[in-house]
């Protein structure tokens, strides 16, 4: 079964900046478009971003020119780097394919605050 496993997350100061990283379990990674989601305190989860097999990359409006997504394929990680923070960034950070096909991992909080 694969097996998701989110890591970097932590309390950062507005402006600051993180870089998320998803490991994926099973030679499928590089099959799947995978995706960065978010779900902040009684909100639904969303999607932030995703990263197609050939590079190409998508954002929500949201963190378009903050945010940017990464693979390597030969390492089945998936990365996000996160700039210009806001305190409207703050949630758990969970990866996934970019249609959610996998079981969610436990995700990675991410707390922005003064």
């Amino acid at each position: 079964q694969v097996q998701l496993v989110e890591s970097g997350g932590g309390l950062v100061q507005p402006g600051g900046s993180l870089r998320l990283s998803c490991s994926v379990s099973g030679s499928i990674f590089r099959a799947y478009p995978m995706a960065w989601y978010r779900q902040a305190p009684g909100k639904q989860r969303e999607l932030v971003a995703f990263i197609l097999n050939n590079g190409n990359t998508n954002y929500a409006d949201s963190v378009k020119g903050r945010f940017t997504i990464s693979r390597d394929n030969a390492k089945n990680t998936v990365y996000l780097q996160m700039n210009s923070l806001k305190p409207e960034d703050t949630a758990v950070y969970y990866c996934n394919t970019q249609y959610s096909l996998f079981p969610w991992g436990q995700g990675t909080q991410v707390t922005v605050s003064s």
